[in-house]
């Protein structure tokens, strides 16, 4: 065994890096009430010295020991994130946009998938909205509106017209005579 190096906390550098790795084997929720309960033993619960000392995010530790203490772990609602859809915050200009779109709309002549083909490009359907009396200030940008439509299943191609088959051409007959 090799001697211990550095003490720093009462601790010495091997068991601190001891420590780090074991941590880093934990998944998340159960590895923020880890940090926390190290925190709490080894540095008078403090997580800025944890940060220091560890490399952890203090925030996280100190959640970890409020966690440690109450034996309640916290949920993070990741899905409540970021900024909420067009169709969400406004379901009238979603519902509008629907009925603009409907006439001008057909679906796949396969009928093998649910998206519905149009010939209005995003930018139509902006100027449809204001023409029906939409402020351009509450309505969303172009690209917006695109997204919106492809999350509804609108595709914003032509649509593509049936094609003539062509009929199979005659072999031409051999240009090679027999030379006697």
């Amino acid at each position: 065994m090799k001697p211990s190096t550095l003490i720093r906390n009462g601790v010495s550098t091997e068991m601190m890096e001891l420590i780090a790795r074991l941590i880093d084997l934990i998944a998340w929720p159960a590895r923020r009430g880890a940090m926390g309960d190290v925190a709490m033993t080894l540095l008078d619960s403090k997580p800025r010295v944890a940060e220091e000392e560890f490399g952890w995010n203090r925030k996280a530790v100190e959640l970890g020991i409020h966690e440690y203490q109450t034996g309640i772990a916290c949920v993070n609602d990741i899905s409540a994130r970021g900024k909420p859809k067009t169709e969400d915050k406004h379901p009238k200009l979603l519902a509008e946009i629907q009925t603009l779109m409907e006439p001008h709309s057909e679906s796949e002549s396969s009928l093998r998938t649910t998206l519905l083909y149009t010939h209005m490009t995003a930018k139509t359907v902006r100027e449809a909205l204001m023409q029906k009396g939409w402020p351009e200030a509450s309505l969303p940008s172009v690209r917006t509106i695109s997204n919106l439509l492809n999350r509804q299943d609108y595709r914003l191609r032509t649509v593509a017209k049936s094609k003539v088959q062509k009929k199979p051409t005659k072999p031409m007959p051999s240009s090679r005579t027999s030379a006697a």
